[in-house]
């Protein structure tokens, strides 16, 4: 196996997979197939035009199925493409260990002779439901029988591409631990997979899955692909790539058709609640939804299945995209308003944004600029970077030019660079008239999401590069003005403060009102311009 990165935006990643039965391009998702009734479901041969050439089949099924004997999965599936097999483990976390009985080494044995391109240890999943402690003994036996399958590991590394499964659930310690544990395995395994994740999956409890991802990835090496079971909604995929996933797996395709439900990028839909079909797939672009209705079970569930796929596939190309363009934060800003779920979802990535930054690309894709639209833009990597450096800037060049007085004054965000806009040239006209050298001030510039800029640097990414939206929440305000009020504080000089009424966010009244109740403005003149 060989990963190769090729571009990245948060902590999400295009990579290049290298796998022997072909190459594959990260972020990829990989449709759960039945051995031996696929075709009762969706046939391959549809599934391999909706653009899939990478499936996942389970060993056990085909193990018990063929009493053991030798096989070679792509045999079996009657497919050329790839092929990753899980080793039992969601049956385990249905039925029970007593009920599902499964030999660690023998069914890695059976997989060697299957030969797939990517194949799953038979790892212990920890339920959602499980305590602390059976969640310790979980990982305990998953870590047993990484160890158990070593040598089956070794002897097919040329192969197979083997994955080990980090368990802990919910129980974000125990994951860590967990994650800590397979980390001393790395020079053996070559694709880590969060564990057990499908039923706060199902519940839509996108929150905990963020937590989860979160401590698994910065736990492992970095430069190891990262699979998540049972990542198979639309609405997820954005958030878990922008965490760091590289691939998931799901039946939810077949699974919600089954159902009667109708996957949207925004949720799934009763099929019987609807009179349009809001897309363009070669299903919806062909039927109405009381054709589907009209028609036997049996129909309606392919159908159903090819769609649903079909949203998945292009939510996958989405998400790339996004990350080509440098885009990733306005998709998962958009996706946030669609749903709770999502809401919930962004609001725990943003916890962890301090990490992201680190991860983030320094270099835009295409050279977008920003579009800071709500107080979540606030937290995009892009101006967590500006207020690191904004605060080393304040420390080291404004606390010590005690002699040099400050000046500020608002941005216009429709008139970039700061340097060169009309507001700033006024400013001059200003200073001049009352007889002030320009030079003898430090500059600095405020508006909103970004707070301060130091005027030397407007012309830089991203202070000249971005689109603002002119209706900020109070919170972005706040942050404006609190960031205003911590220089104000920190300096001997004096301070020269231009407000223009034309902006509601820099009216003399409002601008004056708040930084001085959070700091001293005996050294403060304020001055309108507008």
């Amino acid at each position: 196996m060989n990963f190769e990165l090729r571009d990245k935006d948060l902590a999400g990643r295009i990579a290049k997979l290298e796998l022997r039965s072909g190459t594959l391009e990260t972020p990829v998702f990989f449709p759960v197939v039945h051995p031996f009734k696929q075709s009762e479901d969706l046939p391959l041969e549809k599934i391999v035009g909706l653009g899939f050439r990478q499936v996942i089949t389970n060993a056990y099924i085909i193990k018990k199925k063929l009493e053991s004997r030798a096989a070679r999965v792509h045999e079996v599936l009657n497919f050329s493409g790839v092929v990753m097999t899980d080793s039992g483990a969601y049956q385990l976390l249905v039925y029970g260990a007593d009920k599902v009985a499964i030999d660690p080494v023998e069914l890695a044995e059976y997989e060697e002779v299957l030969e797939p391109d990517i194949a799953v240890i038979v790892d212990i999943p920890t339920s959602d439901t499980a305590t602390r402690d059976e969640a310790r003994l979980s990982v305990e036996e998953t870590l047993r029988r990484a160890y158990l399958s070593l040598e089956v590991v070794r002897r097919s590394s040329d192969k197979i591409a083997w994955v080990l499964p980090v368990q802990g659930g919910i129980h974000l310690d125990v994951l860590k631990w967990s994650a800590l544990e397979s980390r001393k395995l790395s020079e053996f395994y070559d694709i880590y997979a969060v564990g057990s994740p499908v039923r706060a999956l199902e519940k839509y409890d996108f929150g905990k899955v963020i937590d989860m991802v979160f401590t698994v990835k910065s736990t492992i090496p970095v430069d190891k692909p990262t699979h998540l079971f049972g990542g198979g909604h639309p609405l997820l995929i954005p958030f878990a790539v922008a965490m760091g996933i590289d691939s998931f797996d799901s039946a939810s395709y077949i699974l919600y058709a089954e159902g009667g439900r109708y996957i949207t990028e925004y949720g799934t839909l009763k099929l019987s609640a609807l009179s349009y079909f809001p897309c363009s797939c070669s299903v919806c672009s062909r039927y109405e939804p009381r054709d589907l209705l009209d028609m036997s079970k049996e129909e309606r569930v392919r159908l159903l299945a090819e769609h649903n796929l079909s949203v998945i596939a292009k939510s996958v190309r989405e998400v790339k995209e996004a990350i080509k363009e440098g885009r990733l934060w306005e998709l998962l800003e958009r996706l946030a308003r669609s749903h709770p779920a999502a809401r919930d979802a962004f609001e725990r990535l943003i916890k962890y944004v301090s990490w992201i930054e680190r991860l983030d690309s320094r270099f835009r894709g295409a050279g977008r600029g920003l579009f800071l639209v709500e107080y979540t833009s606030y937290y995009r990597p892009e101006l967590v970077r500006h207020r690191v450096f904004l605060e080393e800037y304040c420390r080291h060049v404004i606390s010590s030019s005690i002699t040099k007085p400050l000046l500020i004054f608002p941005g216009d965000i429709g008139d970039k660079p700061f340097i060169e806009s009309k507001i700033y040239r006024r400013v001059l006209e200003v200073l001049r008239e009352e007889g002030e050298d320009p030079d003898h001030y430090v500059k600095l510039v405020y508006l909103p999401f970004f707070d301060l800029v130091p005027l030397e640097i407007s012309y830089t990414y991203p202070y000249s590069q971005c689109e603002i939206s002119d209706a900020s929440s109070r919170k972005i305000l706040d942050k404006m003005f609190r960031a205003i009020a911590k220089l104000v504080s920190s300096t001997g000089s004096s301070v020269l403060v231009f407000t223009c009424s034309r902006y509601y966010w820099s009216r003399p009244d409002l601008v004056k009102e708040r930084v001085c109740t959070l700091a001293d403005c005996s050294k403060v003149s304020f001055t309108e311009i507008c």
